[in-house]
């Protein structure tokens, strides 16, 4: 059995929507992403509930 069950041979990674389409996300892209500086910080509206966003 896989390690990890969302993620083809190629390292491709899928997920699946409410409605059953499925969603293909390239490892390249994935990695774009990852060093984009838009992941590098919290979002704004993100609430402040201590011990699960906040110390």
């Amino acid at each position: 059995m896989p390690d990890i069950y969302s993620s083809t041979p190629g390292g491709t990674i899928y997920s699946t929507t409410p409605g059953g389409t499925r969603i293909i996300y390239d490892r390249n892209f994935l990695i774009q992403c990852r060093n984009s500086p838009l992941s590098q910080t919290p979002p704004t509206n993100l609430p402040l509930i201590p011990g699960i966003t906040c110390p």
